[in-house]
């Protein structure tokens, strides 16, 4: 089989096609013929070396795909050899093949298609936990989404919305600014053209929550426009890791709150898993959640699809096709 390995880490240059054995499932693991593969930040940043990973290392959290072969202990675990399947927070899916714990996977609904399931494990439950339990956001808060024609972005935006929030986001273009008002944000900031602090504290005395997935550049000023007991949610960092921090200037801006959750640490168990990967492939079965799936690249050319989602030149989910 074909999938994109790392023996160094560094710039896309670094991501090479090369033929590897067709992987064995051990016990209570499945071997899954991949159909889409999701492109997240997380892959760039084990890519560059942020995040420590053991190499040679084949990139890739998340995919979709038919299950092919199971291992043993697999019996009683809700799926078998022909199933379609989703998961995610495994390494290995920028392949043609990848094993998978069976605790792992979701079956895909009939109507939601396996682009639309790679789609949506990763990005779809990160919004979901962000929205539902990190903050969980009330009827008539006020929010702060940056990046709002991402990913993660859109799907959060309209999470918000149905939740009954007004909704601030920041994008960079006019083309980006449209998608996001599609998606329901009611107050739309081209953080090029001005700043993005300033626009909120025009508009509202204090956000509920701001929900920042770009970091360095974005965490000081989104402090700022938070009200007393406010929650920044710093699930990225795009534009680089934020300095170290001050606990105490929390205290002075109005007993803020600073979390930086990840999407293991809210689908620990089985039971929390099933639950938010339903709610967000239920959603889009039903066309409540809407996906944008405008960028879809061949596997080969992974490293042209970390190059373009690292320039931002990109809107909505970036899938590969082994």
């Amino acid at each position: 089989m074909q999938a994109i390995q790392i023996q160094q880490v560094g710039g896309p240059e670094v991501m090479v096609l090369r033929d590897l054995p067709t992987p064995t499932p051990g016990p209570g693991e499945a071997l899954i013929r991949l159909e889409a593969s999701g492109v997240n930040f997380i892959d760039v940043y084990l890519r560059e070396g942020r995040y420590s990973a053991p190499l040679p290392y084949t990139l890739g959290q998340e995919g979709a795909g038919t299950i092919v072969a199971l291992g043993e202990k697999t019996d009683g675990s809700g799926v078998k050899v022909c199933d379609r399947v989703a998961w995610c927070s495994v390494p290995g899916t920028y392949a043609q093949m990848a094993v998978a714990p069976v605790a792992q996977l979701i079956r895909i609904p009939d109507h939601v298609t396996s682009q639309q399931a790679a789609a949506a494990m990763l990005q779809g439950m990160t919004a979901h936990y962000l929205s539902h339990s990190t903050y969980a956001i009330r009827k008539g808060d006020e929010v702060l989404i940056h990046a709002g024609a991402g990913g993660v972005g859109l799907l959060l935006i309209q999470m918000a919305k149905s939740l009954g929030a007004r909704v601030f986001t920041t994008v960079s273009n006019d083309e980006k600014a449209e998608l996001a008002k599609e998606a329901g944000a009611d107050e739309v900031i081209l953080y090029t053209r001005e700043d993005f602090a300033e626009a909120v504290k025009r508009q509202s005395t204090g956000l509920h929550a701001v929900y920042d997935s770009v970091g360095k550049t974005t965490f000081e000023k989104s402090l700022q426009v938070l009200r007393r007991r406010g929650m920044m949610v710093l699930y990225g960092g795009s534009s680089g890791a934020v300095p170290p921090f001050d606990l105490i200037r929390l205290s002075a801006m109005g007993s803020l709150y600073v979390t930086r959750p990840k999407l293991q640490d809210y689908t620990a168990t089985r039971e929390e898993l099933v639950a938010r990967a339903e709610a967000v492939l239920g959603d889009i079965a039903s066309g409540k959640l809407k996906l944008r799936i405008e960028h879809v690249y061949q596997l080969a050319d992974a490293a042209n699809a970390h190059r373009d989602l690292e320039a931002r030149r990109t809107t909505g989910k970036i899938l590969l096709i082994p």
